[in-house]
C-alpha cells in the first residue's frame, strides 16, 4: 500500500521518486531515522534526519486517511448507501477532513429534528420548496396538503418548520459549503476571551485576558493555551468567531436562489441551518487548527530545547565532586570515578558558622587530594551561591573548575525506580547530587535517565497533544544519543534503549551480559546478546562504540559492513587498519572513485574518511566552566544597568530565561535579543549559550527580573516609558518548570519594563 503514497510523497515533500520509494522502503524493512540518515545515503539521495522524519511523519498520516476511507466505504456497502459517484468522491479525497464532510450525510446520526420531520413525512414538501424557489410556488398553500393530526403536524406553519429543518440538515451536510466556511472561519476569525461572572478574584492570573481578542490566524501559541487553560480551569471564556454576518451570507449566496416566498424558506432555513449546526461545528474546527497550530508550535520549542540540552559540552570521563548544597540540613557531598561511580558521599556544612566551616574545608581538600578530583559540580539549587564562594576560598588547586550545574529535575531522578535501583542503600540526596555530578561530566547520558518532560525547557508542555509531545522529543533524543554514540562497556541501561534498533528490553540483556562476562571486547560480540539478531545488529552496530578493542574501526562510527571496504583501502596502500587511522599522509593517498560501486557512493566513502581521521569523535563542542559575577549571589545584589554574564536556561516564543546567578532566572524579551528586529527567539538565544546581560529592571517584592542583550539598552524609567503590557516572572528555583507559563506579549515590540512583563513564568500558579 505505501508505494501508493509514493507520488503524494514526492509531490508535498520535493523529493525525487527513488529518494522517496528508497526511504519508505527502508522505513518499511525496520530501518530507524539515524540510521537511514547516516548509513545509507546513497539510497535516500543524502536526505537528512529532518527530511526522512517527514516522509515517516506523512506516511503514517496518508496510512491513517486510507484506513478511514476503508473503513467508510465498508460502512457505506453495509448500508447499501455506496454509489459510483460516491465511491469516486472518497476515492480523491486528500485529507481527513474531506472525507468526513463527504461521509456526513450518509454518516449514522443520533435522532435529528430533521429525522423527525422526515417521519412526519415531511420530505417531499422541503423538495419542492428547495427546487421551486424561482417560481412563484405558495409554500404556505403546499403546506396545508402535509397537515395530518396522526403524524403531530397540526397546521401549515409546522409543516414549513419541518421542511425548513431537512433543509437545513441538507446545508449542514453539503461538503463543499462545508469546506467554503471552515477555510472562511481559519482565515477570518477572532480570538476572544473574557472573565467568567464572579471568577475576577480566582482568576487573578489571568487577568491579562480578562478582556482580551486579537486575529485567531496571527495568535501566538503561548497566548493560545494561556487562554485555554483559563477556560480549562473554569476562569475565562473562549470563543474564535469570523463576522457571522458575512459568513451566513456566504451560505446565502450558494443556497438561495430568487427573491419569492420558496426562498424566503430556504433563506430562513439556511439562517437556522448557521445557527443551530454550521458556526458551532465550525467554530470546533478553529478552535481545533488553533490547538494543533499551538500545540506544534510549543512542541518545537520544547525539542529545540532538549536537543540543545542533551548536546551541552560534556566535561568527559574525570573524577569529579558533586555538592547538592543546603542551609540548614548541609551540603550533600558525593564523589564519583570517571566512569561516574559512586566512591565516597558525606555532608558538610560550609554556611553554619566559623566551626563547621573549617571543618567543611578540611573535609573537601582531603577529598579532592584522595580522589584526585577534576571539576567541582555545584547544583545551582538553594545555597549554590554561597557554596560556590566557599569552594573558591578554601586554597583549592586552580586547575580544579568549580561549575553550577542546573540541577532541574534532579529531585525527580532521585526518586526514581532507576535511581533506587543503582543505589538501594542510599537516600534522595545522594542520589541527586550524583546526578548533578553525572550531568556535568555527560549531560546526555544523564539526562536520558529522567521523562523529557520533567527537565523543565519547555512551554506549556502539560498542555499539548502529549502523544504528539512525546514522539517529538523521543526523536529528539534518539536523533542526540545516536549522533553522539555510545560506549557500551559503560552505558547506562536507560542510554543504551536509545540506541538504534535497540529498545528497553534489548538494552537490559546487553547490560546483563556485560555484568555477567564481562566487558564486550568487538562489536561482533554483540550479536551473542540474547534477543540481538541480525536486523538489530545492523541497526545499532555503527552507533556503538568499543574502546580498546582489538579492531580499532570498534571505535569509530564506521559501520562493520563497510569493515572489509577499510582493510582493502589499507591493503591497497600497504598497511594495517590502524596506521590508517593514525596517518593523515597515508589517508591522503586514498582516491575514493577505486572503491565506489553499487551500494557504496562518494557520500558514504567521505563519511568514512572522515571518521578514520577522528574516530569516535564526539561532535559536541569543547567545555567550558561558567562563572557568575562575583558578590551578586541574591536578587538583592542586582542593580540596574548591571552587565553580567549569565547562561540561557530556557528559550520560549516570547524571549529566552537567563540564569545570572541569583535563583531567579531573569527574562530577556524578545524585543530585547538584538539590537535589530527579532522574529523567531531561537535565532538568538540557545538553552545553555553563555551570554552577556543588562539588567534593565528588579522588583525584589515580586521576585521579577528584567534582562537585555541589546549593546545599549534604556533602564528603569525610560524603559518604562516604552513598553507594551507583556507578562514574565522568573520561576522559583527548585526543579522549577520553566516556560510552562504565560506571556501576553503585545504585537508592538518595544521596550520592556517588570511592571508590563507582570507573569509570564509563575503567574499560572504552576
Amino acid at each position: 500500500m505505501s508505494e501508493n503514497f509514493l507520488p503524494t510523497l514526492c509531490e508535498e515533500l520535493k523529493l525525487q521518486p527513488s529518494q522517496a520509494s528508497a526511504t519508505v522502503k527502508l522505513l518499511a524493512e525496520g530501518g530507524t531515522v539515524p540510521f537511514i540518515a547516516r548509513y545509507r545515503k546513497e539510497a535516500t539521495g543524502g536526505l537528512d534526519e529532518v527530511a526522512i522524519t517527514q516522509i515517516r511523519d506523512r506516511l503514517a498520516q496518508l496510512k491513517a486517511i486510507e484506513d478511514r476511507r476503508g473503513s467508510i466505504l465498508k460502512s457505506l456497502e453495509e448500508r447499501k448507501l455506496l454509489t459510483e459517484e460516491l465511491s469516486k468522491k472518497l476515492s480523491v479525497a486528500t485529507s481527513l477532513t474531506k472525507l468526513e464532510d463527504i461521509y456526513l450525510p450518509y454518516k449514522p446520526k443520533r435522532r435529528t429534528k430533521a429525522m423527525i420531520a422526515r417521519e412526519k413525512g415531511l420530505e417531499p414538501l422541503a423538495n419542492k420548496i428547495f427546487e421551486e424557489q424561482e417560481s412563484q410556488f405558495n409554500p404556505a398553500q403546499e403546506a396545508e396538503a402535509f397537515v395530518d393530526a396522526e403524524k403531530e403536524v397540526t397546521n401549515a406553519e409546522e409543516a414549513l418548520a419541518g421542511a425548513r429543518d431537512i433543509i437545513a440538515e441538507w446545508i449542514n451536510d453539503d461538503a463543499e459549503a462545508r469546506a467554503e466556511l471552515r477555510e472562511y472561519y481559519l482565515k477570518n476569525s477572532t480570538l476572544t476571551s473574557k472573565v467568567m461572572t464572579g471568577k475576577e478574584d480566582e482568576g487573578a492570573k489571568y487577568r491579562d485576558y480578562f478582556e482580551w481578542s486579537e486575529p485567531a490566524a496571527q495568535a501566538p501559541s503561548h497566548r493560545i493555551l494561556a487562554i485555554r487553560r483559563g477556560e480549562n480551569e473554569m476562569a475565562l471564556t473562549m470563543s474564535v468567531r469570523p463576522d457571522e454576518d458575512i459568513a451566513l451570507n456566504k451560505l446565502e449566496k450558494r443556497f438561495v436562489r430568487g427573491n419569492t416566498p420558496a426562498s424566503e424558506q430556504v433563506k430562513l432555513a439556511a439562517k437556522d441551518s448557521f445557527k443551530r449546526l454550521l458556526s458551532i461545528s465550525m467554530e470546533t474546527a478553529g478552535r481545533l487548527d488553533l490547538k494543533k497550530r499551538a500545540d506544534k508550535e510549543a512542541i518545537n520549542v520544547f525539542s529545540s530545547n532538549l536537543r540543545e540540552l542533551l548536546l551541552a559540552p560534556a566535561l568527559g570521563q574525570k573524577p569529579v565532586i558533586a555538592i547538592d548544597p543546603g542551609f540548614r540540613t548541609g551540603c550533600k557531598l558525593v564523589c564519583l570515578d570517571p566512569q561516574g561511580k559512586l566512591l565516597f558521599d558525606a555532608v558538610i556544612y560550609p554556611t553554619l558558622g566559623d566551626r563547621q566551616r573549617e571543618e567543611a574545608a578540611h573535609a573537601l581538600q582531603s577529598i579532592v587530594k584522595k580522589f584526585d578530583v577534576s571539576a567541582i559540580a555545584i547544583g545551582n539549587g538553594t545555597a549554590s551561591r554561597e557554596t560556590e564562594a566557599f569552594c573558591r576560598k578554601i586554597g583549592l588547586p586552580k586547575s580544579i573548575s568549580i561549575v553550577s550545574v542546573n540541577e532541574s529535575g534532579a529531585s525527580i531522578y532521585s526518586a526514581s525506580e532507576v535511581a533506587r535501583e543503582e543505589f538501594p542503600d542510599k537516600d534522595i540526596t545522594v542520589r541527586g547530587a550524583v546526578s548533578i555530578g553525572r550531568r556535568l561530566m555527560d549531560p546526555l547520558a544523564e539526562l536520558v535517565k529522567l521523562d523529557p518532560k520533567s527537565i523543565g525547557v519547555g512551554q506549556y508542555q502539560h498542555d499539548v497533544d502529549q502523544r504528539k509531545l512525546k514522539e517529538s522529543l523521543d526523536d529528539v533524543v534518539l536523533s542526540c544519543v545516536n549522533g553522539v554514540g555510545v560506549e557500551i562497556n559503560t552505558a547506562s541501561k536507560q542510554l543504551l534503549s536509545y540506541v538504534s534498533g535497540l529498545n528497553s528490553r534489548l538494552a537490559g540483556a546487553i547490560v546483563t551480559q556485560r555484568e555477567s562476562k564481562g566487558a564486550f571486547s568487538s562489536r561482533d560480540e554483540i550479536l551473542k546478546v540474547p534477543g540481538i539478531g541480525p536486523k538489530a545488529y545492523e541497526q545499532a552496530a555503527g552507533f556503538l562504540r568499543i574502546r580498546d578493542a582489538d579492531n580499532p574501526l570498534d571505535a569509530s562510527a564506521v559501520h562493520p559492513e563497510r569493515y572489509e571496504l577499510v582493510e582493502q583501502m589499507a591493503k591497497d596502500l600497504g598497511t594495517s587498519v590502524k596506521e590508517l587511522m593514525i596517518s593523515a599522509a597515508i589517508r591522503d593517498k586514498i582516491k575514493l572513485e577505486n572503491y565506489t560501486s553499487e551500494e557504496v557512493g562518494l557520500p558514504t566513502l567521505k563519511d568514512i574518511l572522515q571518521e578514520l581521521s577522528k574516530p569516535g569523535r564526539d561532535p559536541r563542542k569543547q567545555f567550558e566552566a561558567m562563572s557568575f559575577q562575583e558578590g551578586v549571589n541574591e536578587i538583592s545584589d542586582l542593580r540596574e544597568g548591571m552587565r553580567l554574564p549569565g547562561v540561557i536556561t530556557n528559550v520560549t516564543a516570547f524571549g529566552a530565561f537567563v540564569d545570572v546567578g541569583v535563583h531567579q532566572d531573569g527574562l530577556v524579551h524578545i524585543s530585547q535579543l538584538a539590537d535589530t528586529f527579532v522574529k523567531d527567539a531561537n535565532d538568538h538565544a540557545k538553552v545553555g549559550k553563555k551570554v552577556q546581560v543588562t539588567v534593565t529592571e528588579v522588583d525584589i517584592p515580586r521576585k521579577r527580573i528584567a534582562l537585555s542583550m541589546k549593546s545599549a539598552p534604556e533602564v528603569g524609567h525610560a524603559a518604562k516609558q516604552k513598553s507594551p503590557q507583556a507578562s514574565s516572572r522568573p520561576p522559583r528555583r527548585n526543579d522549577r518548570q520553566r516556560g510552562n507559563n504565560n506571556s501576553n506579549s503585545n504585537t508592538r515590540r518595544g521596550k520592556q519594563t517588570l511592571n508590563d512583563l507582570g507573569d509570564a513564568f509563575g503567574k499560572l500558579g504552576l
